[in-house]
């Protein structure tokens, strides 16, 4: 346990983490485009962390509360709602045509897998953090013709979370962004069905144990 760290920030220091790992996996450049596919804590977690090794940050999700919350809370400077504009076109736009260097998945759902490998760039690598326990399938001709790079991003290293640690303590993010809710552990069984309901706007629970 690091002392200057707050319980709010130890709890979520893991979650943080895992999202830290896949973007040290994709080795980001400053400023190049990185679009997160999903946006859960740990694509929202991604999405911090990669704003934080410079990137342009492009998130896509269908809950518009989620990418508003990246937009307003993390700064975030794109966002893509597929439910409301085609997801390609829109990428075209923000990269110039170009589309995203890397592109991270963090759904773990096999349609959004098996669709994202068309944003992926020439030379482009495609992070999967998301876990799909089927079969993802994509088109090898267009994969090839980009000499794309495909890897996997499982838990996180001592080093992944070091490197969240410090950017907490150096206040580059702040991990009470996240704590959407705050529940007393007394109070779990009643509220947990409230939980579960998207527009109650969850991000995080904090349950606190007094």
């Amino acid at each position: 346990k690091d002392p200057s760290l707050s319980l709010d920030a130890l709890a979520l220091l893991e979650p943080l983490s895992i999202g830290a790992h896949g973007i040290k996996r994709a080795q980001i450049k400053p400023n190049e485009f990185v679009l997160i596919v999903g946006a859960g804590p740990i694509g929202l977690g991604a999405a911090a962390m990669a704003s934080l090794a410079g990137a342009q940050v492009i998130i896509q999700d269908v809950n518009q509360n989620r990418l508003n919350f990246a937009k307003e809370k993390l700064h975030i400077p794109f966002s893509i709602n597929p439910n409301q504009e085609d997801a390609l076109i829109a990428l075209k736009e923000i990269t110039q045509g170009n589309m995203p260097r890397v592109v991270i998945d963090a759904t773990g759902y096999k349609k959004a897998i098996d669709q994202s490998f068309q944003y992926i760039s020439h030379g482009g690598t495609y992070v999967l953090i998301g876990l799909q326990l089927d079969e993802i399938s994509f088109s090898h001709p267009e994969f090839h013709k980009r000499e794309a790079t495909l890897m996997s991003s499982r838990n996180a290293t001592r080093e992944d979370f070091q490197w969240v640690a410090d950017s907490i303590g150096q206040q580059k993010i702040d991990p009470t962004l996240f704590i959407s809710h705050r529940i007393a552990f007394d109070n779990v069984a009643s509220q947990f069905p409230d939980l579960m309901n998207p527009s109650m706007g969850v991000v995080k629970a904090m349950i606190s144990f007094e």
